[in-house]
């Protein structure tokens, strides 16, 4: 029998809130496998969705994460309240699944997302890494996804922050860290039905092994002075205003700062660390080099 979005909706529902029984904060999510409730800041002037691609505006007031009490902010909805899981679907009477947040407490768990996608084998490249780094993946839960790959779960120490990562690790295996979120068991995407394999429900995510824990962490950059003699605490100040930047303003403010560091005398010296605070971000080195060689050519100085 054929399964309609309103019962999907239910299920879905009925699965997040077992979820939340073990301790999981879930948000609901649409078939697409994105947050189904929609940013309430969207129409906001400054809001990323109304700057013009080549826009570098001067930066306004930090992104909200929920502290305006409203949903629609991603995985910083995530609850594992069931009155609250209830409000969340609710408003989002179109969700048919659910997503699961990584790194929170108690579990933090982390995501080892296997995929099949354009002919990577995943399995074979996890199985070389364990040999090669010498480590085993434990029993715990594992989720069958509808176009063949695997979820594996694991928990993470609570004074390590794992980040998300795409083919990093190797091609065609995704990490969830911080601030990701895993699809859970029981939700129905366009693709089909995300579900626990066999002989795995009754499991809980299992510590995960520290040599791979090793290869989750980016690895450690060398220090560059954050002052100059020329610097000072304006240069501090802008160093730090780039490393508050979030997804989806990182390069912007990496601009306005490369902008007024040029202005001040100071881009120069202030360089390395800003390349330093854009990578902690998320960014790549070439991104930020090349973000703040446009800020210089703006400014008026050689980059």
């Amino acid at each position: 029998m054929a399964i309609t979005d309103r019962q999907a909706t239910t299920l879905a529902l009925a699965h997040a809130l077992s979820a939340a029984e073990r301790g999981l904060a879930v948000i609901p999510l649409s078939r697409t496998k994105l947050p189904a409730l929609r940013s309430p800041h969207r129409d906001a002037p400054g809001s990323s969705n109304n700057a013009a691609p080549h826009d570098h505006p001067e930066p306004t007031a930090p992104p909200c994460h929920g502290e305006c009490g409203r949903p629609g902010h991603g995985v910083y909805d995530a609850t594992s309240d069931p009155d609250r899981i209830r409000e969340l679907f609710a408003a989002a009477p179109w969700a048919t699944g659910y997503g699961i947040a990584c790194g929170l407490p108690p579990h933090r768990l982390i995501g080892v997302d296997l995929d099949v996608k354009s002919g990577t084998d995943s399995t074979s490249a996890l199985r070389e890494l364990a040999l090669r780094h010498l480590f085993a993946i434990p029993p715990t839960v594992v989720v069958l996804t509808p176009s063949g790959g695997r979820h594996l779960w694991l928990t993470g120490p609570p004074d390590v922050v794992v980040p998300n990562s795409a083919s990093r690790l190797a091609p065609g295996i995704d990490i969830r860290g911080a601030g990701g979120y895993l699809v859970g068991p029981g939700s129905r995407t366009d693709q089909g039905l995300y579900a626990t394999a066999p002989g795995t429900a009754h499991l809980v995510p299992a510590p995960c092994p520290p040599s791979l824990l090793r290869l989750l962490l980016p690895p450690p950059r060398a220090a560059h002075p954050a002052t100059h003699p020329s610097v000072g605490n304006r240069g501090q100040g802008l160093v730090q205003f780039v490393l508050s930047a979030h997804e989806g303003q990182r390069n912007t403010r990496l601009f306005w700062a490369a902008c007024r560091a040029y202005e001040n005398g100071i881009g120069r010296a202030l360089r390395a660390p800003l390349i330093d605070a854009a990578v902690h971000t998320g960014l790549t080195e070439a991104e930020a080099r090349a973000t703040i060689a446009s800020a210089a050519r703006m400014t008026g100085h050689r980059p």
